[in-house]
């Protein structure tokens, strides 16, 4: 699933005309590496806990500065 997929099933697929942004993408990547796909895809992503938004959360943001350090966007 997309993150614009997984957001959907959890607003009860209300909108589906926004494209989910790469930011978005990459999020719901690491979510996928450290075994939390299942839960967003089932809960939405208010249904992960703190300590899993947090690991999200620095991934994300370590990944960023890799990008950041190969001269990439």
């Amino acid at each position: 699933h997309t993150v614009e997929e997984v957001m959907d099933m959890a607003k009860n697929k209300k909108k589906k005309d926004k494209q989910p942004t790469l930011e978005d993408l990459l999020k719901y990547e690491i979510a996928t590496d450290l075994g939390l796909a299942e839960k967003v895809d089932r809960e939405g992503w208010g249904g992960l806990t703190a300590q899993e938004t947090g690991r999200i959360g620095g991934m994300l943001s370590s990944r960023r500065r890799e990008k950041g350090k190969n001269g990439e966007a």
